[in-house]
């Protein structure tokens, strides 16, 4: 139990999600603590991911059903 991650541990770094780094007011740029202003996709030996600042992807829209399609 000790041993297992509870997130994926292939993650790319990225600035735009890690814990020493914030966006900026306009949204174009990340505020990093650390190395100062930088893309979002920059990234750094200070990287310390913060799972609460990834977006997760939306889900796929369900194909819409008829009362037909369940007719044998």
């Amino acid at each position: 139990m000790f041993g297992r991650s509870l997130f994926n541990t292939a993650i790319t770094p990225m600035c735009e999600y890690c814990a020493n780094g914030r966006r900026s007011p306009d949204g174009q740029q990340i505020l990093c603590k650390r190395t100062g202003v930088v893309q979002p996709d920059y990234k750094c030996a200070k990287f310390d991911y913060d799972p609460l600042k990834r977006t997760p992807k939306r889900r796929p829209r369900l194909p819409e059903f008829s009362a037909d399609d369940f007719k044998l």
